[in-house]
């Protein structure tokens, strides 16, 4: 007896397999158009998604050919960074249209749980919600390219300060030439994705209606399958949201791999940059600083520094030129992790913890009297590599839209050194990769580059691995015969400590046997460098990427969180002490006048072996402190409130009343704080001219 034939009919319902169905064979097709079911609106879902990203990959095919030309000439002609860019740019557009299919998902998976049977229905809402949003997303891929053709950088929050002129900010796109094709790329990329669209939905339409079954009920197993596949369909959004496995979600910072700025910043897309950048803006840290007016501001800190500007850069630049040829010494900068003043012996702490950095120390240029920026790490490199204060809690490398600065590292490499920046942990964090690459460093280590058996907590690998590793690194660059400049940022002394076992003497707490750790750290690197060929060739700066509370709090802002050590080691030099005050900032100006290297020097440093400072400043998160040899000022920015100290014989805080000598600090440490705030947001912080909004 042969099988009845079986003619589909022209829509599907849904069906569990019967008993009879079972013994004829049915059960199979049954199954098999069930799954299809559930499957196909995912299905649809995925293929929009990936036209989406064939969409913006060729827009960055339009980015690519249009800044070439102004891409480095070594770059532009490699393959493998050209590809690598494209990659990464896949990466990130990869988030965005996450972001996009994510409400689509959410309806599919409720509609194929409840057994829906108006597939077209479906397909044209999520036609409908792609359509709109990825309208938006080409034209900002669009208007990206010639936006960073004028500013250097990809699309950011800085365009919401048009939206107030509407009128002539549409004048100026339609009424400039250059723009119109850029106009018409989006016109045509979104005419283009909305035909896809509807040829797409059409297809699976009919596809749909041609392969419809007999189905007569829902299942509950069919209805807990379209629940599951959609739960793990959803994880995988999810996790193309937050774009990467490791620690901290994706940022601008994944999309730098070299320092190539036209390169790097195609891997970005616009959206991600404008979306990330405009939250940038709304956290709290990021407000415009109003301690005083910018115009006072600017005027006072020309006359403490003693400058008059520069045309075209800013109210405090002015340009260097040392007697004397450059002497082509390497330059090593160790910041070490919390390391407070009162840590170590030769800075007036406890004796004994710090044997080899106070052995250092004694044989180094010493400044007793030196203290940091602020109390965060970001706000330690900040300071000390590019001269600028730490402007309350803000991290000023964090933002999506990463700004150049002047500094030590630009000038070095820009005087053909060779520039690298080992950390232990992910180059992410803290927005490091980017900030560092956009700011002079050719090469980033970090968490990526190390065994993974070699990490020990969430914060990486150890500092002693961090030396071994960067050792070879620098006898490498040495032996090209130009020198080299590498920084190397420490962690072992921040929780969760991990104290190896020959050093958790029991005499000793955690936090005193960590130190003890990353002094040896020190020693054990100095120790091996000493046999390297260009050790004597070498300046070392050792200092602190701020302090922590080491004792007592005795003033509403305790010394010991930014009083660091800081000590050069120049092998074969006497050693000296200069008591005077001293800023993370003046390091980069400090360095260069020993280095004899002429620059336009545009930050708040002092060249220390040649001028002074009558007073510091520094801040800890909504704290500011200002402090000469006698006084201590400090401000609680939050209520507002003053606490005015006279410092008694040993250095001790007593709490006063106000005079006018705290007036003067006041002044002194608002004022160069707005005129930092003043010089960033006007873009005033390169060496050499930029556009401006």
């Amino acid at each position: 007896m042969s099988m009845p034939t079986f003619a589909p009919p022209s829509r599907s319902v849904w069906c569990g397999a019967s008993a009879e169905c079972f013994w004829r064979g049915e059960w199979k097709i049954d199954f098999y158009c069930s799954m299809r079911k559930i499957l196909q609106p995912y299905l649809y879902l995925f293929t929009v998604h990936v036209a989406a990203l064939v969409g913006m990959t060729l827009l960055r095919v339009v980015f690519y050919l249009s800044m070439k030309s102004v891409a480095s000439p070594d770059a532009a002609a490699s393959a493998g960074y050209v590809a690598e860019a494209f990659v990464r740019g896949v990466w990130f557009d990869n988030v965005i249209g996450c972001y996009i299919l994510a409400p689509a998902l959410l309806l599919t998976w409720g509609f194929t749980v409840a057994g829906g049977r108006r597939e077209g229905a479906l397909y044209r809402a999520v036609n409908v919600w792609c359509g709109v949003l990825y309208t938006l997303v080409f034209m900002a891929c669009a208007a990206n390219i010639p936006y960073f053709a004028y500013f250097s950088k990809p699309l950011n929050a800085s365009i919401w300060n048009w939206a107030e002129y509407g009128t002539q900010t549409l004048g100026m796109i339609f009424g400039e030439p250059a723009w119109w094709g850029y106009i018409a790329l989006f016109a045509v990329a979104t005419a283009g994705f909305g035909l896809l669209l509807r040829w797409h939905r059409r297809r699976f339409t009919k596809g749909m209606v041609a392969g419809a079954v007999p189905l007569r009920r829902p299942t509950w197993r069919m209805r807990g399958v379209a629940a599951g596949v959609g739960l793990l369909l959803a994880a995988g959004c999810m996790l193309g949201i937050r774009g990467r496995l490791g620690y901290n979600p994706i940022k601008v910072s994944a999309a730098y791999f070299c320092n190539d700025v036209v390169l790097n910043n195609m891997g970005v897309n616009p959206v991600f940059s404008l979306l990330y950048s405009t939250l940038d803006d709304l956290r709290p840290e990021n407000r415009t600083l109003s301690l005083m007016p910018a115009t006072d501001a600017v005027g006072m800190v020309q006359q403490w520094l003693g400058r008059k500007g520069m045309d075209g850069l800013s109210p405090i630049a002015r340009r260097v030129t040392p007697e004397g040829r450059p002497t082509g010494q390497n330059v090593v900068v160790v910041l070490m992790e919390s390391m407070s003043a009162k840590l170590t012996g030769s800075f007036g702490g406890k004796a004994g913890l710090t044997p080899c950095i106070d052995s250092l120390a004694a044989a180094s240029l010493c400044f007793p009297n030196f203290y940091s920026a602020g109390i965060h790490t970001n706000h330690g490199i900040y300071a000390t590599l590019y001269g600028f204060p730490a402007i309350m809690f803000r991290n000023a490398m964090k933002g999506s839209n990463v700004p150049r600065y002047a500094g030590l590292p630009t000038v070095l490499h820009d005087n053909g050194y060779a520039t690298m920046f080992f950390m232990t942990h992910e180059s992410q964090y803290d927005n490091m990769n980017a900030f560092l690459r956009t700011n002079g460093y050719a090469e980033i280590y970090a968490q990526e580059n190390y065994p993974a058996d070699k990490v020990v907590n969430h914060f990486g690998v150890p500092d002693d691995f961090l030396f071994s590793y960067a050792l070879p690194v620098m006898r490498e660059r040495a032996r090209t015969g130009h020198p080299f400049f590498a920084t190397l940022l420490t962690i072992s002394n921040h929780p969760p400590y991990v104290v190896p076992e020959e050093f958790a003497l029991p005499e000793l707490k955690p936090e005193e046997q960590i130190v003890r750790y990353a002094d040896r750290c020190i020693g054990r690197f100095m120790e091996a460098a000493a046999h390297e060929p260009w050790f004597e060739n070498t300046l070392f700066v050792f200092l602190a990427d701020h302090g922590k509370l080491v004792g007592q709090a005795d003033s509403e802002l305790p010394e010991s969180y930014n009083h660091v050590p800081c000590f050069i080691y120049r092998p074969g030099v006497s050693p000296q002490r200069i008591d005077g005050f001293a800023l993370q900032e003046d390091v980069g100006p400090t360095v260069l006048g020993l280095l004899r290297i002429p620059y336009v020097q545009n930050n708040f440093g002092v060249d220390l072996l040649r001028e002074s400072r009558e007073a510091v400043f520094y801040t800890a998160d909504k704290t500011i402190a200002a402090r000469d040899s006698s006084h201590l000022y400090v401000f609680n920015a939050e209520s507002g409130s003053e606490y005015c100290y006279r410092l008694d014989a040993a250095g001790r805080p007593v709490a006063v009343a106000p005079d006018s000598r705290f007036d003067w600090l006041k002044r002194h440490a608002f004022s160069q704080l707005q005129s930092a705030e003043y010089m960033v947001g006007k873009g005033m912080t390169t060496d050499r001219p930029s556009p401006r909004l």
